[in-house]
């Protein structure tokens, strides 16, 4: 799955130019914590996030109220933004896998995409990534999940996938990671519609040198 498949497209987009009050107001309304913000032909000149939006304390701690309330009025989006030479940005065609690292990297919580001419044609967000590892996984569908463990070497999943062929199994998802506490081994999730889970134990739990560590239905 690539970022295009599954960043926001048409991001609510804010100019630098309009108060940081009124962002603050366009965030809590659609549910946002970001907003690209752009100039003339959608490019990005900047990033909004709801941490920008909060005071530090040692702006404030020496005004009164009034002069709190005239200071937050008089703020523009291009004051407390981040700027576009800091924000970190992807492309349509990178991978989700590298969206993730990405952030995951930067712990960021957000990647605005930029397609041709770094023009702004979505945002990737935390949200949009977990929505794509669910899909992925094929939680959205009824079945089984199973887990089985095999060595890291050439060949184990091939076993795995010749006992699904020829049973005519249907797979919905599917994943692999490192085992946990495991060096040398990985675990590979599967998720399969339409199938009885005894047969499947059955079946799956004797491929040689594989191990089913979990089983489970899952609607």
């Amino acid at each position: 799955m690539l970022v295009k498949d599954c960043m926001t497209r048409h991001p609510i987009m804010i100019s630098p130019e309009i108060p940081a009050a009124e962002a603050q107001k366009v965030m809590a309304e659609n549910k946002v914590r970001h907003l690209p913000v752009v100039e003339d032909g959608k490019q990005l000149v900047g990033l909004i996030t709801r941490q920008r939006l909060t005071l530090k304390p040692e702006t404030i701690g020496s005004l009164n109220f009034w002069e709190i309330s005239r200071y937050v009025s008089d703020l523009k989006v291009e004051q407390v933004m981040l700027q576009a030479r800091e924000v970190i940005t992807i492309t349509p065609g990178r991978t989700i896998e590298r969206a993730a690292a990405t952030m995951s990297k930067h712990k960021i919580g957000c990647l605005p995409v930029l397609g041709e001419d770094e023009v702004t044609v979505g945002i990737l967000t935390e949200v949009d990534l977990l929505t794509a590892f669910v899909e992925m996984l094929g939680l959205p569908a009824d079945g089984i999940r199973v887990t089985v463990r095999m060595p890291d070497k050439m060949g184990e999943f091939s076993k795995l996938t010749s006992v699904i062929a020829e049973q005519g199994w249907g797979v919905r998802g599917i994943g692999s990671f490192p085992a946990p506490r495991h060096p040398g081994y990985y675990d590979v999730v599967i998720k399969m519609t339409h199938v009885d889970m005894a047969e499947a134990k059955e079946l799956l739990g004797h491929v040689p040198e594989q191990e089913i560590v979990d089983i489970r239905t899952v609607v």
